[in-house]
């Protein structure tokens, strides 16, 4: 028997108030557990083990809605009762969620906060497990012109982040300015050494291009020995952002 007390029991022979759409139905999508949300979109257990046990176990083994957005279709697999099919619902689902908070941004955000621009990456930097670099392409008016752009994925360093591949968006979209930004899989959002570096090198060819680089966000995850889940280059001022005279 699971440790939620119900393996011996289909969902179906559950008291009502115990069967994952009774008790959406009941209390809303937004009050009840996770693993009622998982049951409902898995439908079904393996015998001896129903499907509220089943979603219980996910939870337990990957620890977290997070986590199972990290993991691939195959690694869902190895859950007794989680098959091909319900491993690519599932996955589906997740990847669905992810796109509506993107979507919440609007369809042409403003930037007008460093805070504005970590906010479009909030969701998707949680799930990733190495460095991802985004460039933002921003009109007189500091909106988008186009949704944020990844130029490089692995470990930032100079020689990986080529500033002829950051500004060719640029140019292309005729650029008014331009926001980096990149995300720490650790959480913890303060800048290194080389963030510094691949930001200078980035401002130092801006201001050739007379394409200005606003800033450099950092994305982590508040609680990390932090107050919050990004970091501002400009605003740490360890890093000049005004155009050499």
């Amino acid at each position: 028997m699971s440790e939620t007390g119900t393996g011996y029991y289909k969902v179906h022979e559950l008291p009502k108030r115990m069967q994952p759409r009774e008790l959406f139905d009941l209390h809303g999508g937004e009050n009840v557990p996770d693993e009622v949300l998982l049951a409902i979109l898995l439908r079904s257990g393996t015998p001896g083990h129903n499907v509220v046990d089943l979603s219980a176990d996910l939870l337990r083994s990957f620890g977290s809605l997070t986590a199972l957005t990290r993991v691939s279709p195959k690694e869902l697999t190895k859950i007794r009762g989680i098959g091909m099919v319900k491993a690519r619902e599932l996955k589906a689902a997740l990847e669905l969620a992810r796109r509506l908070g993107q979507e919440e941004h609007g369809s042409v955000p403003m930037i007008q906060t460093p805070e504005d621009a970590a906010r479009l990456f909030r969701e998707q930097a949680r799930t990733l497990d190495e460095e991802h670099f985004w460039v933002l392409v921003l009109d007189m008016k500091n909106r988008l012109k186009r949704p944020p752009q990844q130029i490089s994925k692995g470990l930032l360093n100079v020689s990986l982040v080529h500033a002829r591949e950051v500004f060719a968006e640029a140019c292309v979209h005729k650029a008014a300015a331009i926001i980096l930004a990149h995300n720490h899989p650790s959480g913890d959002c303060t800048p290194s050494p080389e963030d510094i570096r691949v930001t200078r090198k980035l401002i130092d060819a801006g201001n050739v291009m007379d394409i200005p680089v606003y800033d450099h966000v950092i994305v982590g995850r508040a609680g990390v020995g932090q107050s919050r889940y990004f970091s501002s280059l400009r605003e740490s001022g360890l890093v000049n952002f005004e155009p050499s005279r």
